[in-house]
This record gives C-alpha cells, structure tokens and sequence, in this order.
C-alpha cells in the first residue's frame, strides 16, 4: 500500500512530512538524547532518522515494508528528542503518526498484534480475567473500604494494569488505599469494571480501538459519584488528562477532576493531613517520560519528598524534562525485549554518581524496570514508588 494514500486528518501524510522535515536543521541533537540510538548507534533508528525516512515515503510512491516498520516501533516514544529539538520540530507528531499510518496498512508487527488483542478482548494488559485486577487486596491486613464503598465519595482510585496484575508491583496500591484510609479520604475502587486506559493501544497507532475503553472507564468512574479520579500510573494519568478529551470531547470529562498520585500526595501533605517520620537518606527522585515531560508534573513528587524529615534529595545528571526514559515505554518491552533491558543501566549509574542509596519514582512501569536492572546488574540501590515511601514513614493521624 502506497503511503501517499494515507490521510492524516484533512492532509496527506506527505504534506505533514513535508511541513515537519522542513524545520529539521540536521544538527544532530536529537541523536544525542535518544536511548535506542545511544544503544544501538544505527542513524535510521534515531529520531533525525525516522524524520527522513518519514519524509521519503511521504514524497515518493514508495511500498511501506517491514523493514521501515520496525525502525517507527523500535522507539521508547520518551519524546526526549522533542525536548531538545532547538527548531521545534514536532517529533512526537512524527512518531505517532507514522505509527498510525503503519497499523492502518497492516504493519503493526505480529508481537504488537497479539497485544492489542489481549486488550481488546481482556480488557487488560496481561490475558487474566478481569476481576483478577483485585488480586492485590487479597494478602491485605483488613479489606480496603474502597471496595465497599456507599454514599458520597471524594475520589475513584483508578489503580491500573500493572499495580492491579503485576504482583512486583501491588505494594503501590496497598499503598496508597493505606494512605487514603490514614488521611480520612472516602474513596471508591473500580475492581473490575475498571478496564485498560488505551495507551498500549495509542502507542501501537490503533486510537480507534482505545476509544472504546476510553467511553467504558470514564462511565465506571462516574457511576461512583465522585468528582475526583486518582491514578498512580503516568500512563493512565497521560490518557485521561491529554488523550481522553480529544477522544470524547471536553464535555465527557467535565465535572471530574483528574489528579496523579504525586499532585495528590502533595494536596494531603500540605493540607497538614499528612504527617511524617524522619528518614536519614540521600534520596533521588526520578521523572518518568509519561509524567515529566509528556504531562509536565515536576514539583509535586519533589514536594512530598521535602516534606520528609532528614531525607536529603539529591539530582541526578539527567532530571526534570532532561529525564533518562526507564526503557519500559513505547511497548518496546513486548516488541524487542532484549534492547529494553540494556537501557536502564545508565539511569541507574547516574543514580550511584549522584550518591543516592534509594531511587524515588511515581511510575509502576519505571520501578519495574529499574528494580529488575538494579538485580541484573548487581547494583546495591532500592527503587521503590513515592506512595510505598509515604505509608512507610507517615506517622499516625493525631484523633
């Protein structure tokens, strides 16, 4: 299929390329950022790459092959080259696009087929049965009140895939159900009418078929009742503040207020519902992709950590906008499992050279990642989340 006959809106994919390609000044910066480029040194692989060879099928009556295909999907879609990029060139739009040009003319390679299926027919990332998604009340203390939920209530957790089926990750949600309970917050828990938040699908270019979960969800939630939603994943959080609106209309989401776990956390803390114990730690804090650059909290995550008293909070080289991605984005984890491994190794290094001994995150994905490269390595650092770090050192609530 020719993909001069693919349309990207009202204008061809040649006239978005021609329009994007224009403003790249080939100087090379973009290269010096991007994870799959440093790992593999292969040009056609970095983003000033991808922006030719995007260009080149735009312009000419040229066969999308497989071979193209796999340069678009062996990509993190970190958008570190987008921060740096001094022309603004719009190298997200580039990524994405070109995603959705090759799942619309049977590109979309086997491996990422069988996820899409998965979740279309799950409703999760992961083939379980949806009321799985609970698994990780089970080994609780005391039944989260969230699950029983009547009457008002001030906010939904929306807990999502990976911290409702990935045991590495429960921890996260007890939590942060911990947390609410400790700060008084009456809240409710989708269990299993709670489905996939889309991104997976986003990312594999099929928007189309994330819509139908997008309706889904937000529908859960308002059943409810309540006016907030909070999530702990930057994913979930990133489709629900960015992608749902576009997907739904502005109206579907009004009345909700959609809030991370960190801008939560922060809210709590300096609401005085939150009280902590001393920490004596040099602590680093790392920004996630999803939650740093794509979707720009910063402060709240650094916020919470200041509040801990005796912890100290130290950079690493690469922070804020400048982040290193985790090598867990962009589904390339299903699609080329062995590149995603060899990347969190710097992060982790920059980590030690900072003099940290815990690794902070606000992302299941980045502690999965960062935890299971920590143990490959043989490096001596924690990586826990920032809601793990609150339930550990909050104090009880004065009566």
């Amino acid at each position: 299929m020719s993909s001069n006959s693919v349309k990207t809106s009202d204008r061809t994919v040649s006239q978005v390329a021609e329009e994007l390609y224009l403003k790249c000044i080939r100087c090379g910066k973009c290269l010096s950022v991007c994870p799959v480029y440093r790992e593999t040194r292969i040009e056609t692989m970095s983003p000033r790459g991808k922006v030719a060879l995007y260009r080149a099928i735009g312009e000419a009556d040229l066969e999308i092959s497989e071979i193209y295909a796999n340069k678009f999907y062996t990509c993190l879609m970190c958008e570190a080259c987008r921060e740096v990029c001094p022309s603004g060139v719009e190298l997200d739009v580039i990524l994405s696009r070109s995603r959705a040009d090759l799942a619309h003319s049977g590109l979309l390679p086997l491996l990422l087929q069988q996820l899409s299926t998965v979740i279309v027919n799950a409703g999760n990332i992961s083939d379980e049965d949806n009321v799985q998604r609970l698994g990780w009340t089970e080994n609780m203390a005391s039944r989260p009140v969230g699950l029983d939920y009547s009457g008002q209530v001030e906010m939904t957790y929306f807990v999502g895939c990976v911290s409702s089926l990935f045991p590495a990750s429960y921890r996260i949600p007890q939590s942060l159900v911990g947390i609410l309970e400790k700060a008084g917050v009456n809240y409710a828990l989708l269990g299993g009418e709670e489905r996939c938040c889309g991104y997976p699908l986003l990312l594999n270019g099929e928007s189309e078929r994330a819509l139908e979960m997008a309706r889904h969800n937000v529908e859960a939630v308002r059943a409810t009742g309540a006016p907030q939603v909070v999530m702990s994943c930057p994913s979930c959080y990133h489709m629900w503040t960015h992608t749902y609106p576009e997907m739904l209309g502005d109206d579907a989401l009004a009345g909700i207020d959609i809030l991370h776990e960190t801008e939560m956390l922060a809210e709590l803390a300096r609401a005085g519902r939150l009280r902590f114990k001393p920490w004596p730690a040099t602590v680093t804090y790392h920004d996630s992709c999803d939650l740093g650059r794509k979707s720009g909290i910063f402060e709240a995550p650094r916020e919470v950590l200041r509040a801990i008293p005796e912890l100290e909070l130290v950079e690493m080289a690469d922070h804020h906008g400048h982040s290193l991605c985790c090598g867990g984005g962009g589904n390339l984890e299903t699609y080329n499992r062995e590149l995603a491994q060899a990347l969190p190794a710097r992060r982790l290094r920059q980590a030690q050279d900072a003099g940290a001994s815990t690794i902070v995150v606000s992302c299941q994905q980045c502690k999965r990642t960062l935890a299971g490269a920590a143990r490959r390595e043989k490096m001596r650092i924690r990586v826990t989340d920032l809601a793990e770090v609150v339930a550990e050192q909050l104090e009880e609530p004065h009566a």
